[in-house]
């Protein structure tokens, strides 16, 4: 462990609390996992007391206990007792409260947020995991990407990284981790040199290939990512001229950022006598349309009274305040998306390689899933798109693997590991969903919430 430094006590226990689990007496017919309110599952006694307090309960709220030696095991598939919940949070709360964040389950890399810097991203603990196996290190998101560095080089085949999770889970500071590693690994010292000396027409390319890869998730998470109640996203800004921007486009970029923002704090008001809506003063318009080089009063008459094509002609149509609100909120979302868009192909084609490609790693950090209070459209399609990809992924890994152990004559009692939701994705995306009703719905210029809503029941 001393290749890994200062980083060894955040990855393994020592070895000397190991010998002491190994040692520690154990009885499996007294020693029991029970269900307690606060702590969801704690360790306790029959017929004993323990913290001060008695805790009477029913057969089915008492779970056998793993030995001691099993306790903050780095891979939870080895332990003895895996069949109930119990288990698995209690030895994943063991090992965070030692600050030991990362740990495996099979095939898979279990990650808790510690909330605060670790060493165990620094170069020494990056070059020891280079070219070992997952069960020849501690668990650690560098083995997981090593692994499949490897076996993308020996196999010959695409290698996938999944990395999911509720947001402000880590994922995504986990997906720079992946890509920093393997930009490191994959770029030798002499095409550093190389790329260094490139300068690509018309762009500053101030970086070489690894440091644009590198630098190119901060950029795309800072302006594609969200901020949340959990998880200010938005905070990461940096490297936008390693990326090969010009200081046109830089200026651009912050001129369109900075007249989206201005767009939700312009104020309509109704006409007296009429459902017509007028703007509640100029001011803030005029800024945004300056920073766009529109003019202010062209686009206050197009958000108020736009111009509709009806058959051959264009008619000029009156819009309430809540649909000039609507009209706003469109238009901000239809800029930000077009400059996003522009910025992800042009950042695509600085990290454009004209070398042969035959195999590649795919990272995905999928979004994170969150249940609020209210729960925009947005937030609906991002915790669908969760569920498909972990109903694909229970199929796959679980469904799949226990009808080959069938084929193998493998005894095996078949386990559900969670289908249960099936019924709900069909219900949003079959024909004639929730999905397909609202994109109808969206066709009819009178629609309501109300309209859509007495559809679906």
């Amino acid at each position: 462990m001393a290749v890994f430094g200062e980083a060894a006590s955040y990855l393994r226990k020592s070895e000397k609390e190991r010998i002491e689990a190994q040692n520690k007496p154990f009885d499996a017919k007294t020693l029991v996992f029970v269900e307690e309110p606060k702590e969801s599952s704690v360790k306790n006694i029959i017929q004993s007391k323990e913290g001060g307090k008695t805790l009477t309960v029913k057969d089915d709220q008492v779970f056998p206990m793993n030995p001691p030696k099993f306790d903050k095991i780095e891979d939870m598939a080895m332990m003895t007792h895996l069949q109930h919940e119990p288990a698995v949070p209690y030895n994943l709360k063991e090992r965070y409260a030692a600050w030991m964040i990362y740990i495996y389950s099979g095939l898979f890399c279990v990650t808790i947020n510690p909330y605060k810097w670790l060493p165990v991203y620094n170069p020494e603990v990056a070059a020891a995991y280079r070219g070992k196996k997952c069960q020849e290190a501690p668990p650690h998101i560098f083995s997981i990407s090593d692994n499949a560095y490897q076996s993308m080089l020996t196999d010959r085949e695409n290698q996938p990284i999944l990395i999911t999770g509720e947001s402000g889970a880590g994922k995504t500071m986990n997906t720079n981790h992946v890509i920093q590693y393997l930009a490191t690994t994959a770029v030798t010292g002499e095409k550093k040199k190389e790329e260094s000396g490139k300068m690509q027409v018309g762009l500053i390319a101030k970086g070489t290939l690894e440091d644009q890869i590198i630098s190119a998730n901060p950029l795309l998470e800072a302006f594609g990512n969200a901020k949340t109640v959990r998880n200010n996203n938005s905070s990461r800004f940096s490297a936008i001229d390693i990326l090969g921007f010009t200081s046109e486009e830089t200026v651009s970029i912050y001129k369109l950022t900075g007249a989206v923002m201005h767009y939700g704090n312009m104020k309509f008001k109704q006409k007296q006598h009429e459902e017509q809506a007028e703007p509640d003063g100029t001011e803030v318009a005029d800024q945004a349309a300056y920073l766009q080089n529109l003019n202010s009063a062209d686009l206050l008459k197009a958000l108020c009274s736009p111009r509709v094509k009806v058959g051959n002609e264009y008619v000029t149509k009156g819009q309430t305040v809540q649909q000039v609100y609507n009209a706003v909120g469109a238009l901000a979302k239809a800029v930000y998306d077009k400059m996003f868009l522009w910025m992800v192909t042009h950042i695509n084609q600085q990290l454009d390689t004209k070398q042969p490609r035959q195999y590649f790693i795919g990272v995905l950090d999928i979004a994170g899933f969150e249940i609020f209070n209210f729960n925009s459209l947005e937030q609906l399609c991002i915790n669908f798109t969760n569920e498909k990809l972990q109903q694909f992924f229970n199929h796959h890994m679980f469904v799949l693997e226990q009808e080959e152990y069938k084929k193998e004559g493998i005894e095996w009692t078949f386990i559900d590991f969670g289908m249960d939701l099936a019924a709900c994705i069909e219900l949003i995306e079959k024909p004639l969903g929730i999905f397909s009703i609202l994109e109808e719905d969206c066709m009819f210029p009178k629609a309501t919430d109300t309209f859509f809503k007495n559809k679906l029941y």
